[in-house]
């Protein structure tokens, strides 16, 4: 697989990855019965770091394709984090006594009445697979990174000489001041 198609296989991988938290992040995670009265319990209250982790690493994913070297390697540390805050966040979340908590402020308790919890079990899970995703990408990006290509290759000059044999900028300078133009495709100090 070649280093572009790897890049663009890993950013499909990740937003799918941040689309699946914010998708899951949106619904609500428990339903809480009082007697007649239901409480629906969303995950915003139950795992509150879902949505700002999963815009958090869409910025990384963007940030990877925008640097490179070390800072690529850094970002994608930083995704990894994100990933994995994401699965501890879905995990907490999924427990059914957050949830009994969070819906008894919401609704006055009746003495009578035993709150029946029914969980959504297929959000913690959807949010989880995507933070493992973020988790993964933040991984690859870490160790593969470094291998792909950057936003601004595509600028360079290809076969152009590296950049310690081009003339420095006192060579330059000096062949403004004998009358030449530097920036014909010739080197000044052969003139």
């Amino acid at each position: 697989m070649t280093a572009r198609r790897e890049l663009w296989t890993w950013l499909a991988a990740c937003a799918a990855g941040a689309a699946l938290v914010l998708l899951a992040a949106g619904r609500d995670w428990f339903t809480v019965t009082y007697g007649t009265r239901e409480v629906a319990v969303p995950a915003a209250e139950l795992a509150p770091a879902l949505g700002p982790a999963a815009w958090a690493a869409l910025a990384a994913v963007v940030a990877v394709l925008a640097t490179a070297g070390v800072w690529r390697r850094v970002v994608g540390a930083v995704m990894a984090l994100c990933g994995a805050g994401v699965v501890a966040a879905s995990w907490w979340g999924s427990g059914a006594s957050a949830a009994l908590r969070i819906s008894a402020e919401q609704a006055p308790v009746v003495v009578d009445s035993v709150p029946r919890v029914a969980s959504a079990v297929v959000w913690p899970i959807v949010a989880s697979a995507g933070g493992l995703l973020l988790l993964a990408g933040g991984v690859t990006a870490l160790l593969r990174g470094g291998r792909w290509p950057g936003m601004s290759d595509r600028y360079n000059r290809r076969g152009s000489a590296p950049a310690e044999s081009a003339p420095s900028d006192r060579a330059l300078w000096d062949a403004l001041d004998e009358g030449t133009d530097p920036t014909i495709d010739q080197d000044p100090r052969e003139r």
